[in-house]
């Protein structure tokens, strides 16, 4: 059977039994699949106080390979399209860990460490994420930022991609 799309999952962090995306600041994989084209899937909402002063929050997920027998090879994330508005943006980065856990915050407003956050704007920035073998995963962090004085703005959100090739 070959290695489909359908493969390569995301799941949020916080440990196997979470199911909320507000306690996805790393340490072990979670079974919670992210849902797609979902509001707050991955990110609470802006609060007036929040958009006033600013704020920048991080959230992690992982990436995995789940099929059976085939590798996800030469496999890539990146930002196909970053936030609607203007006054907030969106950046990724790669765990240095393998595998689960990865590394854990103290709370949204802490950054990970030793994490290089990037645009990754379009599959030719990308971040280069390697052969995820069947089973392995890999975690990602994501950096959101709300500019001072941001305007309110209905179902803002971000497209993120990841790309790769198999053997069949």
């Amino acid at each position: 059977m070959p290695l489909t799309s359908a493969d390569i999952k995301l799941y949020l962090s916080g440990g196997a039994a979470n199911n909320d995306p507000n306690a996805s600041l790393g340490g072990a994989i979670s079974s919670t699949e992210i849902v797609d084209n979902t509001l707050h899937n991955l990110f609470d909402k802006v609060t007036g106080a929040e958009a006033e002063t600013g704020d920048t929050e991080y959230r992690a997920f992982f990436v995995k390979n789940t099929h059976a027998t085939l590798t996800y090879e030469g496999a890539k994330i990146y930002i196909h399209t970053n936030t609607v508005s203007g006054m907030t943006g969106v950046e990724i980065g790669l765990d240095p860990s393998e595998g689960s856990p990865i590394q854990t915050i103290a709370d949204e407003n802490t950054a990970p460490t030793n994490v290089t956050f990037s645009t990754a704007e379009g599959e030719e920035n990308a971040l280069t994420i390697g052969d995820l073998a069947p089973g392995a995963m890999k975690g990602i962090w994501v950096k959101r930022i709300v500019s001072t004085n941001a305007s309110a703005y209905a179902s803002d959100n971000v497209v993120i991609r990841i790309s790769g090739n198999s053997q069949a």
